[in-house]
């Protein structure tokens, strides 16, 4: 009688448990598998208290190990990240403290700097005043729930980021919460193209004219797949997703591998122009770097043309991501952002455009670190597309492409999309902007200026190679 009373308890207690998991908003996991992923979050728990019984030290998981995503974790949750005992990290650089740091009552916020010149060859009518150096790079609705890009496009509002909008087109939950947007057109012009796939100048404009889109991006190639168009499976492509970016729905969306109208630098300066005109928006260019000789050619045609100049460049690292890859390209093609970035801030120096184009850089950078190791090499802004991911939520269970995502980041599940909350992640999104400026500026402060853009090459210092994943960082 006893042992069937006892097993009544535990069902209760189940059922309970189970009642509590579906309605609650603050842990998708939860949401979407109640009871059972209790286990995943005991794990995380007590998985410090049982390190010294395991083999699987805490930086050796990839592509992000546990002490990044922790700590992108603690932030977006905005508890507290300060660590005991000594540091695990093992970095390949390290930051000059200043014998004597700013004062906290001297330290001083970003404050801002405009993308786009109002006046000369290629001025546009609207130039931006960005107001935060780390934003949200380009995911596309489609790769991502719209929940996801739902929580994402109101904490970029909240946090005073701009969030890109990735290759997809433009999507009303881009729009929801109001952020600056960053429309980016990638090499099939999802959302400005015709029926042949051709730059349909009305739709730009109608897109331009919309008051939160604060600039246009050429999208010519991605860290994770440089050479290789985007895909997106036929069972993503929904009726809603076709019509934004103007394909037939239920079939796989796949981009060329460049732009048919793009083949050298000077089409592309006349594609930058033309967009520009078009727009009255800043006009960026997101690339990898593979040649420097290719670089000085594209930089000596600015100078040469500069109606053609971009407004900024976005440099992407080889180690950049995405939600689908052949691994020949994201394994082993493109110029990691270690080597990539200090080569095109040399060469904007060298061809005198460092007052014309502004420089963002993306790759890795989802730390506070890494994103201060970026401003010291030259870098204008950071941006970021998996440390947000990390902030809604995504646990790396590398299933961004079959839309089975467990946490709904990238799922297509109604399901599982249902267990993100985006009241609740949009502050996550927030919380963690906030925190990874703050730790900036603590590191600029402790380097010995008042404010992170004054960040310099003489602030860092390589000291090994080879350490989760930086080499030859380019340090002095």
């Amino acid at each position: 009688m006893l042992f069937l009373a006892l097993i009544a308890l535990i069902v209760v207690l189940i059922v309970a448990l189970y009642a509590h998991d579906v309605n609650q908003s603050q842990h998708t996991i939860l949401r979407n598998f109640p009871v059972i992923g209790h286990f995943r979050y005991f794990a995380e728990t007590w998985g410090e208290y049982m390190r010294q019984y395991h083999y699987m030290p805490d930086w050796l998981e990839r592509p992000f190990n546990r002490l990044e995503r922790s700590w992108i974790y603690r932030s977006a949750k905005n508890v507290s990240n300060y660590i005991s005992f000594g540091s695990e990290a093992t970095p390949s650089f390290a930051f000059r403290n200043a014998a004597f740091p700013v004062l906290d009552e001297d330290c001083r916020k970003f404050e801002g700097l405009q993308i786009g010149v109002g006046e000369g060859p290629g001025a546009c009518a609207q130039p931006y005043l960005a107001k935060s150096f780390f934003n949200i790079s380009g995911m596309s609705y489609g790769a991502l729930s719209h929940a996801a890009v739902t929580s994402l496009s109101r904490g970029a509002k909240m946090a005073g980021v701009w969030m890109g909008t990735g290759e997809g087109g433009l999507s009303p939950f881009h729009l929801e919460g109001g952020a600056d947007i960053v429309f980016q057109i990638g090499t099939a012009k999802y959302g400005v193209r015709d029926a042949s796939g051709n730059l349909d100048e009305e739709k730009l404009r109608n897109i331009a004219a919309l008051e939160t889109i604060r600039m246009i991006e050429v999208k010519l190639a991605q860290g994770a797949k440089p050479g290789k168009g985007g895909l997106l499976p036929a069972a993503k492509v929904t009726k809603e997703i076709a019509a934004i970016r103007g394909i037939p729905a239920g079939e796989p969306s796949v981009s060329p591998n460049r732009h048919r109208d793009i083949a050298n630098v000077r089409e592309l300066g006349a594609f930058v122009a033309r967009v520009r005109k078009i727009a009255g928006k800043p006009v960026g260019v997101k690339f990898v770097v593979g040649d420097e000789q290719q670089l000085d050619e594209w930089f000596a045609d600015c100078v040469k043309h500069p109606e053609g100049c971009p407004d900024y460049i976005h440099v992407d690292g080889g180690e950049g991501g995405t939600g689908a890859a052949p691994a020949a390209l994201a394994d082993a093609v493109g110029m990691p952002i270690t080597l990539a970035l200090p080569m095109v801030v040399s060469a904007r120096e060298r061809h005198g455009l460092a007052k014309r184009i502004r420089i963002v850089a993306a790759g890795k950078l989802v730390t506070p670190d890494k994103v201060a190791w970026a401003m010291c090499m030259g870098a204008d802004f950071v941006v970021s597309a998996r440390g947000f991911m990390f902030a809604l939520g995504c646990i790396q269970a590398m299933k961004c492409g079959s839309g089975n995502c467990p946490t709904g980041v990238t799922a297509s599940d109604p399901r599982l999309i249902r267990g993100l909350d985006p009241s609740d992640k949009a502050v996550r999104v927030m919380h963690y902007a906030q925190r990874l400026r703050e730790d900036v500026e603590m590191i600029a402060h402790a380097c010995g200026v008042a404010r992170p853009e004054e960040l310099a090459p003489w602030h860092v210092t390589e000291i090994e190679k080879g350490i989760a994943g930086f080499r030859n960082t380019g340090a002095q």
